[in-house]
């Protein structure tokens, strides 16, 4: 499997590069910054540099040639105000969504958040509010598209070691999960193609990840 991964990176999608090229799959990282190609070559993954907001959707298609999925792992970061948080969380998740219909590539993995439901009360930390209106923005968009959408959303990420043990569903309550068990799940959910059509919502728990995903694909 070919697997270009949006904001190559990131904590997550390193970790997720990580797990493909354990499979034998080939992941493909999408980035800003030529400096990153190296860390994406020591995890496994084929560099491709291209900056999602200051790029246009036939640039991207390219990109996309031979590809059997798309993952959306990229977001502005700590540190970036409202409009950025527009302009990634949303805007590249849209462009990579027209891309991705444009190159023919069907399968698309949106990495968004828990809490889009119920964002903060106006004038309450409005980056934040700003960050959860944007991914549930580009969730109405890109699942509303021909594609085989699926939104994973996690709770409050975490460094810790993977645990291997998820809670997955449509709804969870809240809690933490470490990136690398998101990482893990979204390399089980490439590999379930009728987890396609829904939107799961993921913290640590006590079901192994395999069994957590063949449940929440049934």
């Amino acid at each position: 499997m070919r697997v270009v991964i949006a904001g190559g990176h990131g904590k997550i999608a390193q970790l997720l590069e990580r797990e493909l090229a354990g499979r034998g799959d080939t992941a493909v990282g999408l980035i800003r910054n030529p400096g990153h190609a190296a860390a994406l070559r020591a995890a496994g993954a084929e560099p491709v540099v291209c900056d999602l907001e200051h790029t246009d959707v036939d640039t991207v298609a390219g990109h996309l040639a031979g590809a059997d999925a798309v993952v959306f792992a990229a977001g502005a970061g700590p540190g970036s105000g409202a409009a950025r948080k527009d302009t990634v969380d949303r805007g590249a998740a849209v462009l990579l969504a027209d891309a991705a219909q444009r190159a023919g590539v069907r399968r698309y993995l949106l990495v968004s958040s828990m809490g889009v439901d119920a964002p903060p009360a106006q004038g309450r930390d409005e980056v934040w509010a700003a960050y959860l209106r944007a991914k549930k923005a580009a969730e109405v968009d890109v699942t509303s598209r021909d594609l085989d959408v699926t939104v994973l959303r996690p709770g409050r990420l975490t460094d810790d070691e993977p645990a291997g043990r998820v809670t997955l569903a449509p709804r969870v309550p809240p809690g933490p999960v470490t990136r690398a068990d998101v990482a893990r799940v979204l390399l089980a959910l490439l590999h379930t193609p009728h987890s396609a059509g829904l939107t799961l919502e993921l913290v640590g728990g006590q079901t192994p990840i395999a069994d957590a995903v063949a449940a929440a694909g049934r």
